[in-house]
């Protein structure tokens, strides 16, 4: 994954793509945070992509601001870098998937309701590996709790 953010990168530079290289001048200098928060040489996809999710939920965020405050330009833009870290991020699993993955480790689990909620939700981010928004999955591990 880092060798793609690089050659796209260098892609975007020479083509003079200033949305594209600033999202990924962002990310390169996220990444190189972590690395050094970390103490390590290099990171796992799995931390880009949390980097890159962490980066979409912001430019969200600042989106809805600027639409608020009567900014549609501003909107514009960050939608256009959304766009842009979306090409990194592997395919979402769809709500059954998901579903299916919380059933399993309800199953496993056996949690006393909501009160269980923070386990529930904890075990299937781990399982899930960041192929699935963190709010999608709690709204589904909410809902399967309370039916159960």
């Amino acid at each position: 994954m880092i060798e793609t953010i690089e050659s796209d990168f260098l892609k975007a530079y020479k083509a003079k793509n200033e949305v594209v290289l600033s999202v990924l001048r962002m990310v390169k200098s996220a990444m190189n945070n972590r690395k050094i928060e970390l103490k390590v040489d290099s990171l796992p996809d799995a931390d880009i992509i949390a980097i890159i999710r962490k980066e979409i939920k912001q430019r969200r965020d600042a989106s809805v601001q600027f639409r608020n405050g009567d900014r549609a330009d501003l909107a514009e833009i960050e939608e256009k870098e959304i766009s842009v870290l979306e090409t990194y991020l592997p395919a979402e699993l769809s709500d059954e998937e998901i579903l299916k993955a919380i059933s399993n480790v309800i199953d496993e689990l056996k949690p006393n309701g909501m009160q269980d909620f923070g386990k529930v939700m904890s075990t299937t981010m781990k399982k899930l590996e960041g192929q699935a928004e963190g709010n999608k999955v709690s709204s589904l591990v909410k809902q399967k709790l309370l039916n159960e």
